[in-house]
C-alpha cells in the first residue's frame, strides 16, 4: 500500500483511459512549475483557435503538474507525474474549491526492462492514465508530444490478459462485503449485439481458484485455463452455452474492472500498485 492514501487515492474509482507512452526525452522534474506554466499557455492558445469564446466569459483552466513519489515498485521506477486541469473563475472567492476537469498520470511500475535500456537523456513513464474529456486528452498529449519528442497510443486489453487479470484479481484476498467476480462477454456474428454477463460469488471464486493453484504467488497459463474452463463448463452446465466461442471484453472484481478497450476502474487502495505493475507491463509491450 502507498505511503500517502491520501495522495493516490485520486486514482482510486476513476474510470481511467490507458495509453502507452515512448520514452520522454530531456524531462526535468525540477521544472514541473514551468510545464504547469508552458501547458496551461498552451491549452489557452488551442481553445482559442478550437472555441468560439463567450463575451465576458472569466473562465480559465489552471494547470498543476506534480511528482506522486508513492506510485513507483522498485528504486529505478521513475516517480509518477499527475498532470491537473481544474476550473477557475474570477466569479469565485480564491479560496474557493477548483473544480477538477482533467486528469493525467503518468506512471511507472516495476518497468525495469524499459528503464535499464534508455540513454540517459530519457525518461521511462510509459503508462498513462487519463481521466476527463477527450479534447483535454489529445490537447494534453500533443504538448507533451512535441515537448518531449515522445509518442502516445491508445492500450486496449486483449481476452487473454483480461483472462490473467480476473484470475489474478479473482484469488486476492478482499473484506467479506466484497462484490461479485463479473465477467461480460460479446457474442459475435450476431445480426443484433449480445452481451452475456457471467457474476460469480467473490467467495467461491477465490475457493475455485485455491484448488486450481499449485504454488502460492506463482501463476501460470495452464492454471489461467483451468479456472476459466471450469467457470465455462459450469455456465455450460446450466445455460447450454459455450462461453469459449464468445469474446470476453470486461471483467470486473472487488481489485478493479478492465474493458477490451483500455479502459480501467481501480476499487482497492491495497492493490493499487499490483494493478499498476500489470498495466507498466501491457504499456512496455506495446513500446517494444
Amino acid at each position: 500500500e502507498s505511503d500517502d492514501p491520501q495522495r493516490t487515492a485520486i486514482l482510486l474509482r476513476k474510470a481511467w483511459t490507458l495509453y502507452s507512452v515512448t520514452p520522454l526525452y530531456r524531462f526535468s522534474r525540477g521544472r514541473l512549475r514551468d510545464y504547469a506554466r508552458l501547458l496551461s499557455a498552451f491549452i489557452a492558445a488551442e481553445k482559442q483557435k478550437g472555441l468560439a469564446v463567450q463575451v465576458g466569459d472569466e473562465l480559465g483552466i489552471k494547470v498543476a503538474v506534480s511528482s506522486l513519489p508513492d506510485l513507483q515498485g522498485s528504486e529505478q521506477d521513475q516517480a509518477a507525474v499527475l498532470v491537473q486541469l481544474s476550473l477557475r473563475s474570477q466569479a469565485y472567492p480564491k479560496d474557493s474549491e477548483e473544480k477538477i476537469m482533467w486528469l493525467g498520470c503518468f506512471c511507472c511500475v516495476y518497468g525495469d526492462d524499459l528503464s535499464q535500456n534508455v540513454p540517459q537523456d530519457f525518461t521511462c513513464l510509459p503508462l498513462f492514465l487519463s481521466n476527463g474529456p477527450e479534447s483535454y486528452t489529445s490537447m494534453v498529449g500533443s504538448w507533451f508530444q512535441k515537448t518531449f519528442d515522445c509518442s502516445f497510443r491508445r492500450l486496449t486489453i486483449s481476452p487473454l490478459n483480461l483472462s490473467w487479470m480476473v484470475t489474478m484479481w479473482a484469488g486476492c484476498k478482499v473484506d467479506k462485503a466484497a462484490s461479485a467476480v463479473e465477467l461480460i462477454f460479446s457474442v459475435p456474428r450476431l445480426p443484433h449485439p449480445l452481451d452475456i454477463s457471467y457474476a460469480i460469488h467473490p467467495e467461491d471464486a477465490k475457493a475455485l481458484w485455491d484448488t486450481v493453484q499449485k504454488t502460492p504467488g506463482e501463476i501460470t497459463q495452464e492454471e489461467v485455463d483451468v479456472f476459466l474452463n471450469c467457470l465455462y463448463s459450469h455456465f455450460h452446465r446450466h445455460f447450454k452455452i459455450h462461453l469459449s466461442a464468445a469474446k470476453l471484453v470486461k471483467v470486473t472484481t472487488a481489485i478493479a474492472s478492465a474493458h477490451c478497450d483500455g479502459i480501467i476502474k481501480i476499487l482497492h487502495s491495497q492493490y493499487l500498485s499490483n494493478v499498476l505493475m500489470l498495466l507498466t507491463e501491457l504499456a512496455i509491450s506495446q513500446i517494444q
